[in-house]
């Protein structure tokens, strides 16, 4: 592995002595699974019961997953990560809550991250979530109902209600509202992947929103998820609309975060399931789709989003092959996950972002929950982050 991403001092030089012993105990914590499966249910069941556990959550998974309780709030965690050439990507942490009045609220909510990410140098990008706009039931609806083609992209509403066919309007006025709100401030939009059964929908109501606002520079991103097999392919039917149709295309790589729970729905429903055989499949789709958007780097505007080491080396290698052209081509991982190489693609001059959420602690528990989880969960992804936070530990003479 090249040594860009073994340099520690680099990595973790906007920590304080007492924040990389936090995030060193964390992780050494989140290596025991069965330490974040007990956890898990302890903190759901003291919630349920009202114990007081908010504030051992925002001084431990909070703090080191999350960028405050608001926007205002989250202010110095970007001002301090900009100190260090390193973007944000602002995410509203809260869990999707159910009703129009609600969802109206979300718009309101992104609308006004537009409007603050516009007011800072350092936040290109803002997330999006269509469960915070829609329900749910109706994005699966509509699912079956949905072709996209190089010559059209269709969505057959005459399984609707009126009332559905009105609601299905509704969700369409509030992701174009918050699309035009960034295509005015020249800010992004990354729409999120969702569940198989909705992704149809989802992927239709985005490339409606990038013909309408990708015109002239890249409002509007879709979230392919290379876990599932037949994302590679839809990719490249994604270019070949874009050019068909006259817009260009934005997309965000990644590998995906709803595996198990694709598995069990397909297992239950007796159906295929869409997620790769194993996790060399997804890999190497991983690197194919990165190949695909770079060979095409005048055409695809691309943020690979990954804390796979091989796949950032991979981009890069690409990017000095091309004389330096960065300029459609971002890169992201978490907040709180994966320092060595944010901060080192960074220092090396590539534009790179952390995903910030941020939301009240009630708020954002399901997000961090999941955090502890898939850490656990990933095969080595704990044990790198320990290995570079001791690294670094020791070189300050902390150990």
């Amino acid at each position: 592995m090249n040594k860009i991403f073994e340099d520690s001092e680099h990595a973790f030089a906007y920590k304080t002595n007492w924040e990389l012993r936090k995030a060193y105990w964390l992780f050494k914590m989140m290596k025991f699974n069965w330490l974040i499966s007990v956890g898990t249910g302890f903190i759901l069941t003291a919630i349920k019961w009202r114990l007081p556990v908010l504030g051992l959550l925002k001084d431990t998974l909070y703090s080191q997953f999350v960028g405050g309780e608001t926007l205002e709030k989250a202010t110095p965690v970007v001002k301090k990560l900009a100190d260090y050439e390193v973007d944000v990507i602002l995410d509203y942490g809260a869990e999707a809550k159910e009703g129009e009045a609600n969802f109206d609220l979300a718009k309101q909510e992104f609308i006004k991250a537009i409007n603050y990410a516009a007011s800072q140098k350092s936040i290109p990008f803002i997330s999006l979530k269509i469960t915070a706009l829609a329900r749910f039931e109706l994005l699966e609806k509509i699912n079956p109902h949905v072709s996209i083609t190089p010559a059209s992209i269709s969505v057959d509403t005459s399984v609707l209600t009126a009332e559905e066919n009105q609601e299905w309007q509704r969700v369409i006025d509030r992701t174009f509202a918050i699309c035009e709100a960034a295509m005015t401030r020249n800010l992004g939009v990354l729409i999120d992947a969702e569940e198989s059964w909705i992704q149809d929908t989802v992927d239709a109501l985005v490339m409606l929103a990038m013909k309408s606002y990708n015109k002239k520079h890249v409002a509007v991103y879709n979230t392919i998820q290379l876990y599932r097999h037949d994302k590679l392919e839809f990719l490249k039917l994604s270019d070949e609309v874009a050019k068909q149709q006259s817009f260009l295309l934005g997309v965000k790589l990644v590998r995906g975060a709803y595996m198990e729970k694709e598995r069990a729905r397909a297992e239950a429903t007796n159906t295929p399931s869409p997620i790769q055989p194993d996790k060399t499949a997804t890999d190497n789709d991983f690197n194919k789709a990165v190949e695909f958007c770079l060979s095409k780097n005048e055409g695809i505007a691309v943020v690979v989003a990954t804390h796979n080491e091989h796949s950032n080396m991979l981009a890069m290698d690409i990017l000095a092959k091309q004389n330096n052209k960065y300029n459609h081509t971002f890169f992201s991982q978490l907040y709180g996950m994966s320092d060595n190489i944010t901060f080192n693609l960074a220092r090396n001059g590539y534009s790179v972002s952390k995903y910030l959420p941020y939301g009240s602690v009630a708020d954002v528990i399901p997000y961090l929950l999941r955090r502890a989880q898939e850490n656990s969960s990933v095969a080595g992804q704990t044990g790198r982050e320990l290995f570079l936070l001791g690294k670094e530990m020791e070189r300050r003479g902390l150990l």
